[in-house]
């Protein structure tokens, strides 16, 4: 490509919301040592502000009890669990994106159920207890966690169009759960924020178009919708792992444009916020392409679209705690998690990273493309480009600039930060030891150079290459030179 030469005044449409949200496994598992370890180091990487996940009621976190009293069956609640859960997130500076369900086996219509976990999918065999159940919790958190519980989205149920997340896919019995969910916590209070109907990618503008009329026709105004978004095609399953081909990134995007202009074309819910609630590129836990660099590069791709037509986008998940199809064999099983067993970061963990640094270097944007975004910060600029393609792909840029500039890149890439590799050159041990776990996780991390750059004629010429399936983050930020008295650093490194 061409240098491209940046007046620094565009102002490029790009809503990078990378940190919003991001999923996890079952909320159950949040009560063990590795997944908190895991979240630890995410939030002190990445810092997310929401986290979502499956579970919620759950027999496991075992909120709703019924008990049989004088002939009479009464309904209490254990908050015990939920309590050390959320209590968790909290101390980690992450608050919850309250999916709600699947249901307790108590207050089930049926005994269909889903995953190793077996999380019941039916509808309630209560409605009113169902609500009552949800407005109760609601309060709960409130009186404990106070006014920020207003804050915590709410998404109805996961999913639905699937009829193994919901009994024979009803599309009518979903929107009565929607409908009654809705009107019982906007009674409880109208400021707590709903949504709905969390689908996938089968049938979307029938459930889409189905659920804004049932709105329509019902009065309701929900705050958001949701949906979710995965990258490949049917996958060929081969021993535990699926093997897939990712679809034509700019043809995927597409069929969230749809949702967008389904919601759009409702005059009443014209603008309204969709959610992307969940999203990767393989929609199994082994999916084997999460693991890979080739994964972290069609990533960052996404990662510059998806906010054009959608308020957020949540990646499914922020680590391999994660069990449902079973307990992963090996630390590297193609787990939908941005972190491996041992803490391990994978490639894309480190996309991630890249455009939370890039959003909080500065909010003007002055290039997106196919392989690069570039935004303005008060005294540089930030960059992160990426590359699918088989060749070295090398960026040219001239940017606006004046004096000396200190330029930082990390590099992502087969060679200098492959986790997966070491981890097979090893021999695939399905249960590392310590000394093998912490060797692995040595390899995982960025390669970091650093250069000065001195203006020209108004401008600081970079290049910027990145490998195949390579993700480089790049810093060009006004460099402040303050030696110390004596200190020679030329003097110094050329010493013999």
């Amino acid at each position: 490509m061409s240098k491209m030469i940046i007046s620094g005044t565009e102002n490029v449409p790009f809503n990078n919301n990378v940190d919003f949200c991001v999923g996890t496994g079952r909320l159950g598992l949040a009560l063990t040592a590795e997944y908190l370890e895991q979240l630890k180091f995410v939030q002190e990487e990445i810092g997310f502000k929401h986290i979502r996940g499956h579970g919620l009621f759950c027999d496991d976190v075992a909120i709703y009890h019924e008990y049989e009293e004088n002939g009479e069956t009464k309904v209490e609640y254990n908050y015990t669990y939920i309590d050390r859960i959320f209590d968790k997130y909290l101390e980690l500076n992450i608050r919850p994106f309250i999916e709600l369900g699947f249901m307790p086996e108590k207050l089930a219509s049926g005994t269909q159920t889903i995953f190793y976990w077996k999380g019941n999918t039916t509808p309630p065999k209560d409605y009113s207890r169902w609500t009552d159940m949800v407005v109760s919790l609601l309060k709960h958190l409130r009186s404990r966690y106070g006014e920020q519980v207003l804050d915590f989205p709410i998404e109805v149920w996961n999913e639905p169009n699937l009829p193994g997340f919901w009994y024979k896919a009803d599309m009518e019995e979903y929107f009565k759960l929607f409908k009654e969910t809705f009107l019982a916590v906007k009674a409880y209070d109208e400021r707590f924020k709903i949504g709905g109907p969390a689908i996938c990618g089968v049938k979307p503008d029938e459930w889409i178009t189905g659920f804004m009329q049932f709105c329509r026709d019902n009065g309701l105004k929900p705050d958001s919708v949701t949906r979710h978004h995965y990258t490949i095609e049917t996958p060929e399953r081969i021993g535990h792992y699926d093997y897939s081909r990712l679809q034509d990134p700019v043809s995927s995007i597409s069929t969230l444009q749809n949702t967008r202009n389904i919601v759009d074309s409702f005059e009443e819910y014209k603008g309204l916020p969709i959610h992307i609630t969940e999203f990767s590129t393989s929609y199994t836990p082994k999916g084997v392409i999460h693991d890979t660099n080739h994964n972290a590069a069609y990533i960052a791709g996404q990662l510059s679209r998806l906010g054009d037509m959608n308020e957020s986008y949540s990646y499914w998940t922020f680590g391999d705690v994660f069990e449902e199809q079973g307990v992963p064999f090996t630390p590297f099983h193609g787990g939908f998690g941005l972190v491996a067993a041992g803490c391990i970061p994978k490639p894309t963990f480190w996309t991630f990273s890249f455009f939370k640094q890039l959003k909080d270097a500065g909010s003007q944007c002055v290039l997106k493309d196919e392989s690069a975004v570039i935004v303005k910060s008060a005294d540089g600029y930030a960059g992160v480009i990426w590359n699918t393609g088989a060749d070295v792909l090398t960026r040219e840029f001239a940017l606006p600039a004046d004096g000396e500039y200190s330029l930082i890149t990390k590099t992502v890439d087969k060679e200098c930060c492959n986790p997966l590799k070491i981890w097979h050159d090893l021999g695939e041990p399905a249960n590392p030891s310590k000394d093998e776990t912490a060797l692995i996780r040595s390899a995982a991390f960025p390669l970091v150079k650093s250069d000065i750059i001195t203006a020209k004629d108004g401008s600081a010429d970079i290049t910027v290459s990145a490998k195949p399936d390579g993700v480089v983050f790049f810093r060009l930020k006004k460099r402040s030179f303050t030696p110390d008295r004596g200190y020679d650093y030329d003097r110094a490194v050329t010493f013999r």
